[in-house]
């Protein structure tokens, strides 16, 4: 075997003891989960809005920019639900580069995954406390989930994830929303049945135990773009398809059917500034078809304190070493402008 077993990692149980989240922080995310439910369920016509950098690379930069959104969604709260991405596990479409704080705390250091498990939990409670927002974070290893299960309220499915058996059925037993995003192809039927997979009850082995779970009625769509045959990145945020969706929801027995629009990757090139037009373009939507008013639940936009992005290493402060994000002050007067249109 080429496999080098270097160290045993503890367990979920023995992380979450020795990094508990306080009894008032788990209230808060009782009650922010209550909130994001009834968003999804159509009980609520709040708009919820997931913003956060790429890549959650640094515990100092992202809470200072979680507290700024602390801050403004005081002031929207009335018509916008806002979920900070805190994401700590980047995919990477090679596998090479950053990997996320989960496994790499320090960027320019080697990986250590104990040293990253508590990195990442400890931001994350740190997040909470001083914003008082329970965040979102995107699913790449299921095995990890039960690490943070106690902490997310939305959880992302990755368009390389999706298709997965072990991501569909780890998400079927997820009391929270999960974001199942289109694969880089664009099949929407994939990414349905990823849906209907994760919604039903599921019997499989997880974390060395035969498990059996009742289903998540809160799986959803994310909508982010694919790549034709010749890599060129194929938008899916229009009007047209938002109507296609939700034709496809109707021919399909899925509870609460709900889209996000995830406004980078695919569906702005990555042309990161691109987001502002490109939410715009989702809201004007639903105001123009109110099935798609009530189909589209949110959108999620890749945002950091500087905008860009820099190599590992460069030294600006909050400022992506991922993909490009929108900076703050564009940031601030996109979340008021979705709250007028609400």
């Amino acid at each position: 075997m080429s496999f080098e077993f270097i160290k045993k990692l503890p367990t979920p149980e023995e992380i979450r003891e020795q990094f508990p989240l306080p009894a008032s922080l788990a209230e808060l995310k009782k009650e922010r989960d209550a909130e994001i439910k009834d968003v999804l369920t159509g009980k609520s016509n709040k708009f919820l809005v997931i913003v956060g950098p790429c890549s959650a690379d640094n515990e100092t930069a992202v809470c200072d920019y979680v507290s700024r959104l602390g801050k403004v969604n005081e002031k929207v709260k009335d018509k916008l639900i806002l979920i900070p991405r805190i994401y700590t596990n980047k995919p990477r479409t090679t596998g090479e580069g950053y990997k996320g704080i989960a496994s790499q705390p320090d960027p320019e250091k080697k990986p250590d995954f104990l040293a990253g498990l508590i990195a990442m939990r400890k931001m994350q409670i740190r997040a909470i406390e001083e914003s008082g927002l329970t965040a979102a974070d995107e699913m790449l290893y299921p095995e990890n989930w039960l690490y943070v299960s106690d902490i997310l309220s939305y959880v992302a499915i990755g368009a390389r994830s999706v298709e997965d058996q072990q991501h569909r059925l780890t998400v079927s037993g997820f009391d929270v929303p999960a974001g199942m995003k289109n694969p880089t192809s664009g099949d929407f039927a994939v990414m349905l049945n990823s849906v209907y997979a994760a919604q039903r009850p599921h019997s499989f082995t997880y974390r060395g135990y035969e498990v059996s779970t009742t289903g998540n009625v809160l799986a959803h769509t994310v909508l982010r773009g694919a790549v034709n045959k010749h890599g060129n990145s194929i938008p899916n945020y229009h009007y047209e398809d938002l109507n296609f969706l939700l034709g496809l929801y109707n021919e399909r027995d899925l509870k609460n059917p709900a889209c996000i629009i995830d406004s980078n990757h695919n569906n702005s090139n990555k042309q990161f500034a691109q987001q502002i037009r490109i939410v715009k373009e989702v809201m004007h939507s639903r105001k123009l078809n109110a099935d798609i008013h009530n189909l589209v639940k949110g959108v999620m936009i890749e945002s950091y304190i500087e905008e860009g992005c820099q190599k590992v290493g460069g030294g600006v402060y909050g400022k992506s070493i991922t993909d490009p994000c929108l900076g703050w002050a564009d940031t601030e007067k996109l979340i008021y402008d979705i709250a007028d249109y609400e």
